[in-house]
């Protein structure tokens, strides 16, 4: 990625030029191959890491080698600000499940320029913030629905990020993807089968067949599944039938 389209990120884009030229005088673009693995949980913060493109999951493993996948960043967010931001030990561990193009910005570098700079503070804020909101969501996911509800709010939501009305494709093996919704692979299967009536499954990919009745069924909550009301094909501008109107929110939220 060109140096000016990196300058245009959000996290750099309200900062003075000579700002951006400090954080970016030692940094490092560095494309990293599928399986990669960014980091281990207990390790403290060498670099502050900006996925420019692709993704990363973060997972938490136990002393016994139990591993649960917590949450996905995807581009252009920063990777665990806040362990960056306070020199304490990373909580979770980075995995990159696809080729990714990473930022890497020494730590020392970027603690200094929050530190120093009210911009890069607010922006920082800004990320932080929406971490803190898709964690809030999740843990209310995991908390007040039933498997299935789960399965199916992820299904309509991956089809909402993926611009399609039919279908969603799974992004990554069913193991994993069940691990973050806080189920077994086995209680996954069977929530895919509980939502026979709107779905069908086909390998990978998942036919969405009766969207009214998957809706019925698992439930989307706004506060909890924001995409899903933005499920159309790209350009589109009607969402699915049956969903209740979106609340309307200021910007920034």
């Amino acid at each position: 990625m060109p140096e000016s389209e990196v300058a245009n990120l959000p996290i750099f884009r309200n900062l003075s030029a000579r700002r951006r030229a400090d954080l970016l005088a030692d940094a490092v673009q560095h494309g990293v191959s599928s399986g990669t693995m960014l980091f281990e949980q207990g390790e403290v913060p060498n670099f502050q890491l900006l996925v420019l493109s692709g993704s990363a999951h973060l997972f938490g493993r136990s002393a016994e080698g139990r591993e649960v996948l917590i949450e996905v960043v995807r581009a252009p967010d920063l990777i665990i600000p806040a362990a960056v931001a306070t020199g304490a030990p990373y909580l979770m561990r980075a995995r990159v499940p696809e080729p990714s193009r990473l930022l890497m910005i020494r730590a020392a570098t970027f603690r200094e320029a929050v530190a120093a700079d009210p911009v890069l503070a607010q922006a920082v804020i800004g990320s932080l913030a929406q971490q803190f909101r898709r964690m809030v969501r999740q843990v209310k996911n995991l908390k007040l629905r039933s498997s299935t509800e789960r399965v199916g709010c992820y299904i309509l939501a991956l089809a909402a990020r993926q611009g399609t009305l039919d279908r969603a494709a799974l992004p990554y093996e069913k193991s994993l993807i069940a691990s973050e919704l806080g189920m077994t692979r086995e209680s996954f299967s069977r929530s895919l089968s509980n939502l026979e009536e709107g779905i069908e499954v086909q390998g990978s990919t998942i036919l969405i067949r009766d969207a009214a009745a998957l809706i019925r069924i698992c439930r989307p909550d706004q506060l909890i599944d924001g995409d899903i009301y933005n499920l159309a094909p790209r350009g589109a501008k009607t969402p699915v039938s049956g969903l209740p109107r979106p609340i309307e929110r200021p910007p920034g939220h």
